[in-house]
Protein backbone atom coordinates (compact mmCIF):
# COMPACT_ATOMS: atom_id res chain seq x y z
CA UNK A 1 0.00 0.00 0.00
CA UNK A 2 1.02 3.96 -0.62
CA UNK A 3 0.96 6.16 1.97
CA UNK A 4 -0.61 9.39 1.24
CA UNK A 5 1.05 12.65 1.11
CA UNK A 6 0.28 15.91 1.79
CA UNK A 7 2.94 17.60 -0.09
CA UNK A 8 2.89 19.75 -2.58
CA UNK A 9 -0.95 19.88 -1.52
CA UNK A 10 -2.20 24.02 -2.02
CA UNK A 11 -3.03 25.10 2.14
CA UNK A 12 -6.33 27.06 2.64
CA UNK A 13 -4.79 30.80 3.53
CA UNK A 14 -6.47 31.76 6.95
CA UNK A 15 -8.57 35.11 6.53
CA UNK A 16 -6.76 38.10 8.88
CA UNK A 17 -9.19 40.97 7.56
CA UNK A 18 -10.29 43.02 10.73
CA UNK A 19 -13.24 45.97 11.30
CA UNK A 20 -12.64 48.43 8.26
CA UNK A 21 -11.74 51.72 9.76
CA UNK A 22 -15.37 53.11 8.97
CA UNK A 23 -17.01 50.50 10.85
CA UNK A 24 -14.79 51.52 13.49
CA UNK A 25 -15.57 55.18 13.29
CA UNK A 26 -19.27 54.05 13.07
CA UNK A 27 -19.38 52.21 16.06
CA UNK A 28 -17.31 54.94 18.59
CA UNK A 29 -19.59 57.36 17.11
CA UNK A 30 -22.84 55.25 18.53
CA UNK A 31 -21.20 54.78 21.40
CA UNK A 32 -20.58 58.26 22.24
CA UNK A 33 -23.93 59.15 21.35
CA UNK A 34 -25.07 56.47 24.29
CA UNK A 35 -22.70 57.41 26.95
CA UNK A 36 -23.93 60.92 26.53
CA UNK A 37 -27.34 59.98 26.30
CA UNK A 38 -26.70 58.18 29.30
CA UNK A 39 -24.44 61.01 31.11
CA UNK A 40 -27.21 63.38 30.28
CA UNK A 41 -29.79 61.64 32.16
CA UNK A 42 -27.15 61.50 35.08
CA UNK A 43 -26.37 65.35 34.89
CA UNK A 44 -30.56 65.37 34.83
CA UNK A 45 -31.04 63.32 37.97
CA UNK A 46 -28.27 64.65 39.73
CA UNK A 47 -29.70 68.50 38.94
CA UNK A 48 -33.68 67.18 40.69
CA UNK A 49 -31.97 66.02 43.68
CA UNK A 50 -29.88 69.29 43.97
CA UNK A 51 -33.60 70.99 43.28
CA UNK A 52 -35.48 68.50 45.91
CA UNK A 53 -32.66 69.04 48.49
CA UNK A 54 -32.68 72.81 48.19
CA UNK A 55 -36.30 72.97 48.82
CA UNK A 56 -36.33 69.97 51.49
CA UNK A 57 -34.42 72.47 53.52
CA UNK A 58 -36.33 75.39 53.12
CA UNK A 59 -39.60 73.68 54.21
CA UNK A 60 -37.99 71.98 56.80
CA UNK A 61 -36.48 75.46 58.11
CA UNK A 62 -39.89 77.40 57.63
CA UNK A 63 -41.74 73.86 59.41
CA UNK A 64 -39.50 73.77 62.28
CA UNK A 65 -40.31 78.00 63.05
CA UNK A 66 -44.22 77.76 62.47
CA UNK A 67 -44.32 74.22 64.62
CA UNK A 68 -42.63 76.44 67.38
CA UNK A 69 -44.94 79.49 66.94
CA UNK A 70 -48.37 76.91 67.10
CA UNK A 71 -46.95 75.68 70.22
CA UNK A 72 -45.83 79.13 71.80
CA UNK A 73 -48.94 80.65 70.84
CA UNK A 74 -51.14 78.09 71.79
CA UNK A 75 -49.86 78.09 75.13
CA UNK A 76 -49.82 82.19 75.54
CA UNK A 77 -51.74 83.53 78.62
CA UNK A 78 -50.91 80.39 80.83
CA UNK A 79 -50.85 81.51 84.37
CA UNK A 80 -49.38 79.36 86.76
CA UNK A 81 -47.07 79.23 90.02
CA UNK A 82 -43.79 77.32 90.01
CA UNK A 83 -45.00 75.07 92.72
CA UNK A 84 -47.45 74.25 95.36
CA UNK A 85 -48.45 77.48 97.54
CA UNK A 86 -50.36 77.71 100.53
CA UNK A 87 -51.07 80.08 103.68
CA UNK A 88 -49.20 79.31 106.41
CA UNK A 89 -51.65 81.20 108.77
CA UNK A 90 -54.88 81.16 109.32
CA UNK A 91 -57.12 83.82 108.72
CA UNK A 92 -59.54 83.98 111.55
CA UNK A 93 -61.68 87.28 110.72
CA UNK A 94 -62.43 88.78 106.87
CA UNK A 95 -61.45 91.82 105.57
CA UNK A 96 -58.64 93.50 103.83
CA UNK A 97 -55.16 92.20 105.64
CA UNK A 98 -51.42 90.98 104.92
CA UNK A 99 -51.30 87.14 105.36
CA UNK A 100 -48.10 84.72 104.94
CA UNK A 101 -48.06 82.33 102.70
CA UNK A 102 -45.42 79.61 102.23
CA UNK A 103 -43.37 81.29 98.75
CA UNK A 104 -44.88 84.14 96.72
CA UNK A 105 -42.97 82.49 93.42
CA UNK A 106 -45.17 83.38 90.91
CA UNK A 107 -47.29 85.87 92.23
CA UNK A 108 -47.54 89.69 91.21
CA UNK A 109 -49.71 92.74 92.58
CA UNK A 110 -52.92 92.65 90.30
CA UNK A 111 -53.21 89.01 90.38
CA UNK A 112 -55.99 87.02 91.26
CA UNK A 113 -55.52 84.07 93.91
CA UNK A 114 -57.96 81.31 94.22
CA UNK A 115 -58.30 80.70 98.02
CA UNK A 116 -58.92 77.39 99.61
CA UNK A 117 -61.30 75.19 98.40
CA UNK A 118 -64.78 74.00 98.02
CA UNK A 119 -67.63 76.04 99.64
CA UNK A 120 -65.01 77.70 101.08
CA UNK A 121 -63.03 78.90 98.32
CA UNK A 122 -62.86 82.43 97.15
CA UNK A 123 -61.32 84.94 94.48
CA UNK A 124 -58.35 87.49 96.13
CA UNK A 125 -56.78 89.89 93.92
CA UNK A 126 -53.44 91.17 95.08
CA UNK A 127 -52.75 94.37 96.16
CA UNK A 128 -49.24 94.37 97.24
CA UNK A 129 -46.75 91.91 98.43
CA UNK A 130 -43.26 91.17 99.81
CA UNK A 131 -41.05 88.39 98.46
CA UNK A 132 -38.33 88.98 101.17
CA UNK A 133 -41.35 88.40 103.96
CA UNK A 134 -43.34 85.60 101.66
CA UNK A 135 -46.63 87.64 101.86
CA UNK A 136 -49.62 89.20 100.53
CA UNK A 137 -52.25 91.48 101.03
CA UNK A 138 -55.90 91.48 99.64
CA UNK A 139 -59.48 91.47 100.67
CA UNK A 140 -60.75 88.50 101.82
CA UNK A 141 -64.43 87.74 102.46
CA UNK A 142 -64.40 84.67 104.29
CA UNK A 143 -62.00 83.23 107.00
CA UNK A 144 -59.44 80.20 106.28
CA UNK A 145 -57.75 77.76 108.06
CA UNK A 146 -53.97 77.00 108.38
CA UNK A 147 -51.98 75.34 105.19
CA UNK A 148 -55.13 75.66 102.98
CA UNK A 149 -53.67 76.38 98.99
CA UNK A 150 -53.46 79.05 97.25
CA UNK A 151 -53.81 78.67 93.43
CA UNK A 152 -53.63 81.19 90.47
CA UNK A 153 -56.34 80.08 88.04
CA UNK A 154 -57.57 81.51 84.56
CA UNK A 155 -55.54 83.30 82.10
CA UNK A 156 -53.76 86.76 81.02
CA UNK A 157 -56.37 88.52 78.99
CA UNK A 158 -52.67 89.82 77.00
CA UNK A 159 -51.78 86.61 76.70
CA UNK A 160 -50.55 87.53 73.27
CA UNK A 161 -50.56 91.33 73.59
CA UNK A 162 -53.35 92.78 71.12
CA UNK A 163 -51.97 95.71 68.90
CA UNK A 164 -54.51 98.01 70.34
CA UNK A 165 -52.69 97.43 73.62
CA UNK A 166 -49.84 100.50 74.94
CA UNK A 167 -46.85 98.80 73.40
CA UNK A 168 -48.51 96.25 72.05
CA UNK A 169 -47.49 93.90 69.00
CA UNK A 170 -47.42 94.58 65.36
CA UNK A 171 -47.48 93.15 61.59
CA UNK A 172 -44.29 92.27 62.12
CA UNK A 173 -43.59 92.18 66.15
CA UNK A 174 -45.13 89.07 67.84
CA UNK A 175 -45.46 89.83 71.81
CA UNK A 176 -46.70 87.12 73.85
CA UNK A 177 -46.03 85.83 77.54
CA UNK A 178 -47.48 83.31 79.96
CA UNK A 179 -46.16 79.55 80.91
CA UNK A 180 -45.17 79.11 77.41
CA UNK A 181 -43.41 76.04 78.11
CA UNK A 182 -45.74 74.21 80.77
CA UNK A 183 -43.06 73.94 83.47
CA UNK A 184 -44.67 76.63 85.60
CA UNK A 185 -41.58 79.04 84.40
CA UNK A 186 -43.70 82.19 82.96
CA UNK A 187 -41.42 83.91 80.12
CA UNK A 188 -41.79 86.67 78.05
CA UNK A 189 -41.57 85.80 74.19
CA UNK A 190 -41.13 88.42 70.85
CA UNK A 191 -41.07 87.25 66.85
CA UNK A 192 -39.66 89.81 65.11
CA UNK A 193 -40.11 89.50 61.58
CA UNK A 194 -37.52 91.08 59.76
CA UNK A 195 -38.06 90.85 56.06
CA UNK A 196 -35.74 93.47 55.54
CA UNK A 197 -32.62 91.83 57.00
CA UNK A 198 -33.89 88.44 55.89
CA UNK A 199 -34.31 86.91 59.45
CA UNK A 200 -37.10 85.67 61.61
CA UNK A 201 -35.72 86.19 65.69
CA UNK A 202 -37.23 84.55 68.50
CA UNK A 203 -36.51 86.94 71.90
CA UNK A 204 -37.31 84.78 74.46
CA UNK A 205 -36.83 85.88 78.97
CA UNK A 206 -38.21 85.32 82.08
CA UNK A 207 -41.28 87.27 83.07
CA UNK A 208 -39.34 89.21 85.81
CA UNK A 209 -36.40 90.10 83.20
CA UNK A 210 -35.59 93.68 84.07
CA UNK A 211 -34.37 94.23 80.78
CA UNK A 212 -35.30 93.32 77.52
CA UNK A 213 -32.17 91.21 76.03
CA UNK A 214 -31.19 92.97 72.61
CA UNK A 215 -31.64 91.06 69.33
CA UNK A 216 -28.70 89.02 67.79
CA UNK A 217 -27.73 86.57 65.83
CA UNK A 218 -28.37 83.64 68.48
CA UNK A 219 -31.89 84.42 68.49
CA UNK A 220 -32.67 83.88 64.29
CA UNK A 221 -35.11 81.25 63.78
CA UNK A 222 -35.12 81.65 60.02
CA UNK A 223 -32.18 83.23 57.80
CA UNK A 224 -33.98 83.14 54.64
CA UNK A 225 -37.33 85.13 54.80
CA UNK A 226 -39.09 88.06 52.02
CA UNK A 227 -41.55 89.89 51.88
CA UNK A 228 -45.07 88.08 51.87
CA UNK A 229 -46.98 88.37 48.20
CA UNK A 230 -49.42 91.55 47.72
CA UNK A 231 -52.65 91.33 49.82
CA UNK A 232 -55.62 91.72 46.78
CA UNK A 233 -57.74 93.93 49.39
CA UNK A 234 -55.81 96.37 51.00
CA UNK A 235 -52.65 96.38 47.91
CA UNK A 236 -49.75 95.51 50.56
CA UNK A 237 -47.44 93.14 51.18
CA UNK A 238 -49.95 90.55 53.75
CA UNK A 239 -48.48 91.11 57.19
CA UNK A 240 -46.33 88.18 58.99
CA UNK A 241 -48.78 88.48 62.06
CA UNK A 242 -52.68 88.93 62.01
CA UNK A 243 -54.49 89.38 65.02
CA UNK A 244 -58.59 88.66 65.59
CA UNK A 245 -59.24 90.65 68.82
CA UNK A 246 -62.88 90.34 70.35
CA UNK A 247 -63.65 93.28 73.14
CA UNK A 248 -65.44 92.28 76.27
CA UNK A 249 -66.28 95.15 78.96
CA UNK A 250 -63.39 97.31 77.43
CA UNK A 251 -60.87 94.63 77.57
CA UNK A 252 -59.51 93.29 74.58
CA UNK A 253 -57.86 89.80 73.95
CA UNK A 254 -56.60 88.44 70.78
CA UNK A 255 -58.34 84.84 70.23
CA UNK A 256 -56.41 84.12 66.68
CA UNK A 257 -53.38 84.50 65.40
CA UNK A 258 -52.52 84.52 61.23
CA UNK A 259 -48.81 83.21 60.28
CA UNK A 260 -47.55 84.04 56.99
CA UNK A 261 -43.88 83.44 56.53
CA UNK A 262 -42.25 83.73 52.69
CA UNK A 263 -39.02 82.14 52.34
CA UNK A 264 -36.37 81.71 50.02
CA UNK A 265 -33.94 78.48 49.15
CA UNK A 266 -30.27 78.98 50.38
CA UNK A 267 -29.07 78.20 47.13
CA UNK A 268 -30.18 78.80 43.13
CA UNK A 269 -31.97 76.10 41.90
CA UNK A 270 -29.16 74.17 39.13
CA UNK A 271 -31.76 73.86 36.38
CA UNK A 272 -33.46 77.48 36.51
CA UNK A 273 -30.41 79.39 38.06
CA UNK A 274 -32.83 81.14 40.42
CA UNK A 275 -33.51 81.19 44.00
CA UNK A 276 -37.02 79.49 44.71
CA UNK A 277 -39.51 81.09 46.82
CA UNK A 278 -42.58 79.67 48.86
CA UNK A 279 -45.24 81.26 51.07
CA UNK A 280 -46.37 79.46 54.56
CA UNK A 281 -49.85 80.33 55.99
CA UNK A 282 -50.98 79.33 58.87
CA UNK A 283 -54.68 81.11 59.39
CA UNK A 284 -56.49 79.34 62.63
CA UNK A 285 -53.57 79.25 65.50
CA UNK A 286 -55.52 80.38 68.89
CA UNK A 287 -54.03 81.06 72.01
CA UNK A 288 -56.65 78.68 73.85
CA UNK A 289 -55.68 79.98 77.70
CA UNK A 290 -57.02 83.78 75.76
CA UNK A 291 -59.50 81.85 74.36
CA UNK A 292 -60.93 80.81 77.34
CA UNK A 293 -60.82 83.64 79.50
CA UNK A 294 -62.35 85.57 76.67
CA UNK A 295 -65.35 82.87 76.95
CA UNK A 296 -65.71 83.56 80.53
CA UNK A 297 -65.52 87.20 80.27
CA UNK A 298 -68.54 87.18 78.12
CA UNK A 299 -70.59 85.13 80.64
CA UNK A 300 -69.12 88.00 83.53
CA UNK A 301 -66.85 85.59 85.24
CA UNK A 302 -64.01 87.89 85.56
CA UNK A 303 -62.38 86.68 88.04
CA UNK A 304 -60.18 84.00 86.28
CA UNK A 305 -59.26 86.98 84.05
CA UNK A 306 -55.69 87.61 85.09
CA UNK A 307 -54.20 91.37 84.34
CA UNK A 308 -50.94 92.20 83.23
CA UNK A 309 -48.29 92.31 85.46
CA UNK A 310 -45.99 95.48 85.86
CA UNK A 311 -43.12 93.46 84.83
CA UNK A 312 -44.52 92.53 81.67
CA UNK A 313 -45.45 96.61 80.95
CA UNK A 314 -41.58 97.27 81.59
CA UNK A 315 -40.70 95.03 78.64
CA UNK A 316 -42.95 95.69 76.30
CA UNK A 317 -41.46 99.18 74.84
Amino acid sequence: MTAHSNVGRPQLARSEAGYTLVEIMIAVTILMLVSATIMNSIQQLTNVSKTVSNRSEMHAGVRNATELLQQEIGQAGKISLPGPAWLTIPIPVAGTQTVNVNKVDGMFVGQTLTIDTDVNQESVVVTAMSTALNTVTGTFLKTHAINVPVRAEGGFFAGVVPKTYLNGSKDNLLKIFGDINGDGVMVYNEYLCDTAGGNLYRNSMLLTAAAKPAVNISQVLLNNIKVNPINPLTGLPTPCFTYQEQTVSGITFVTDVAITLTVETERPDPVTGLKQQETKALLNVSPRNVFQVWQLATLNMTNRVQSVPASVTNLLP
